[in-house]
């Protein structure tokens, strides 16, 4: 599982890049047309954040051996997947369609932004001090 957390938050910060450029240059006009660049922006701001989050809480309790962090910081690091890519994903549909109804899902996503993060700290409580051996 963690190599597929790690794997998934480089794939997502690599689409974050993606979508940034796409909406600053191909989508500029719409997106300023329709006042959503911001939400675009937004989206694709999130999307890089907590991909590298993800890819921190894949790696985190794994420098040397596997500790009681290890759970926690994958289930972090899947909280921050599903929850960029239902906010973000979300922010983006909304963008590019004006669908009100979408703005109403975002905040799940968002949810599960915060609580991945809560997830981390307990699994960076969890990690065996380096002085340990």
């Amino acid at each position: 599982m963690q190599r597929v957390v790690v794997a998934s938050g480089s794939l997502l910060g690599g689409i974050a890049v993606a979508t940034g450029a796409f909406g600053a240059h191909a989508l500029r006009t719409v997106l300023d047309a329709s006042g959503q660049a911001g939400n675009w922006e937004t989206a694709t701001r999130y999307a890089l954040v907590h991909a590298l989050a993800a890819v921190v809480a894949g790696v985190m309790p794994f420098r040397r051996t596997p500790s009681d962090a290890a759970r926690p910081a994958l289930a972090a690091g899947i909280c921050f997947l599903l929850g960029s890519l239902i906010f973000s994903g979300c922010l983006m549909a909304l963008a590019l369609s004006g669908v009100r109804i979408l703005g109403a899902i975002v905040p799940i996503g968002g949810a599960l932004l915060i609580v991945g993060w809560v997830i981390l700290a307990v699994a960076g409580w969890r990690l065996a001090s380096p002085h340990a051996d």
